[in-house]
């Protein structure tokens, strides 16, 4: 994603747009809308899924019911009966052996609008555009209605009594849009009429070559950047850590309950991967001054992965090691970003991330390494969202971009910042020049960061 759209979507009441880069950082006050930003993101993301539609209760964001998810504009102005979201994706990462079709810089642009299903909310329309092809899904009812446009004119094709997307999340809206584009092909095979719109012709073979290109396109949309996989979304305060674990299902969770039993499975059953693993976060406990290793200790038989397990880290001095302990003896904040780290170092780890507060129970000089580890874990292909409170953080980021360590330049960093205008919030798209400056920054921005250190600098 590049850019993403909110329109009465709880606290954001006009339109707001916001860049979205490789590292992208939001800042703010508290209630000022960063986790439901992130929860939307999923959201648009499950509007292309095969198996689901888009929760807005789906484990770690709970927003509610629709009525506590669309805008209330207070007194007379009552709720919104719908909102809306979208995003583009630019197509800079489609292969370049290869010329494609839609690679010629041009945004593809995604939106869709939610409404009331009794308690919950529900897509009533999905629509696409490149150029100028569009092509759009809309619920009527409990059947569905498909339309498309190209530079010849614009069509709404009959489904008749297709059953279209329902309420439930059996199949997913994913399954309905391929079953769209698959109608506008059918209807040209078997020499059916499209109903023209706004005077339009009847769709020749150039309009609906057209249509099946952008199809195409649509399919391959992983190569200009869409995450193959669904995001990783962690919650803000991940599980308490255990002296002894036993073994259980693995099963991934936000609060990376189930991070322990994945280290222990990888040392016991890959230790090729479970060195490279061990490496990358010895590497990064020592940087931010956490741990300099770590250890599975087996309760039981060696060769079993079956028996309780600990998780150990051991901190050593100039000369000397020190001893193994057990991570519930560490203090909080090596737990709490362990299953952070663990998820951004897996090798087959989602191209997007929704962090919330990473920073958590950790010391400035290790909120500061974690600025470094997501400078270097960004690309292209990695995607990293951050919700953060931490200075620390966001000028490590501003520092190693400046002095060029990890993978970023200042275009791979976009700072959000979410301002609170009563009872509204707008969102600052902010960017950083190659000293890492921030870039067209509101004076609300720099007295959000500014007033403390400008206290304590100066005597009233």
């Amino acid at each position: 994603m590049d850019i993403i759209r909110l329109k009465n979507f709880r606290c954001f009441r006009e339109e707001q747009t916001a860049r979205l880069a490789p590292l992208t950082l939001l800042v703010g006050e508290n209630s000022t809308g960063k986790t439901s930003f992130m929860a939307m993101i999923r959201a648009l993301l499950n509007v292309f899924d095969w198996e689901r539609s888009p929760d807005f209760k789906e484990n770690p964001y709970d927003l509610g019911s629709f009525d506590e998810i669309a805008h209330y504009q207070g007194g007379k102005g009552g709720r919104a009966d719908s909102f809306e979201a979208g995003f583009e994706v630019l197509p800079k990462a489609a292969p370049r052996k290869k010329k494609r079709a839609g690679s010629n810089g041009q945004p593809f642009c995604f939106d869709v609008a939610f409404e009331k299903g009794g308690s919950a909310p529900v897509l009533k329309q999905v629509r696409f555009a490149h150029e100028d092809v569009w092509f759009k899904v809309n619920r009527k009812d409990r059947s569905w209605e498909t339309s498309f446009g190209t530079p010849g004119g614009s069509w709404r094709v009959a489904n008749g009594s297709s059953s279209g997307p329902k309420w439930d999340n059996e199949p997913g809206w994913g399954f309905y849009i391929f079953r769209a584009f698959q109608s506008v092909n059918a209807d040209r095979e078997n020499e059916t009429k499209a109903i023209a719109l706004e005077g339009s012709k009847q769709p020749d073979d150039a309009d609906l070559k057209l249509v099946k290109q952008f199809e195409e396109i649509v399919i391959r949309i992983n190569f200009i950047g869409f995450p193959s996989r669904r995001p990783f979304a962690s919650a803000p305060v991940r599980s308490k850590p255990r002296r002894t674990y036993d073994p259980a299902r693995l099963t991934p969770d936000p609060e990376g309950d189930y991070i322990p039993m994945y280290l222990a499975n990888l040392s016991h059953q890959d230790q090729d991967r479970w060195q490279r693993l061990k490496k990358a976060l010895e590497d990064f406990g020592r940087e931010a001054g956490l741990f300099d290793e770590i250890y599975i200790r087996h309760l039981g038989k060696r060769d079993s992965d079956s028996e309780p397990f600990q998780v150990q880290v051991r901190k050593s001095g100039r000369r000397l090691k020190g001893p193994r302990r057990n991570l519930i003896d560490v203090g909080y904040g090596v737990s709490q970003v362990l299953p952070v780290i663990t998820e951004l170092f897996q090798t087959d780890a989602p191209r997007m991330f929704l962090l919330q507060q990473p920073e958590v129970h950790l010391h400035p000089s290790a909120q500061a390494a974690l600025g470094s580890l997501f400078c270097q874990i960004a690309s292209s292909n990695r995607q990293l969202i951050v919700e953060t409170h931490s200075d620390h953080l966001l000028d490590r980021v501003r520092m190693d971009v400046r002095d060029g360590e990890g993978r970023l330049k200042p275009d791979d960093v976009s700072i959000l910042f979410f301002e609170r205008d009563d009872l509204h919030v707008r969102i600052h798209s902010l960017r950083l020049d190659e000293e890492g400056n921030v870039l067209d920054a509101p004076d609300s921005y720099r007295k959000f960061f500014m007033e403390e250190t400008r206290r304590s600098l100066w005597k009233r």
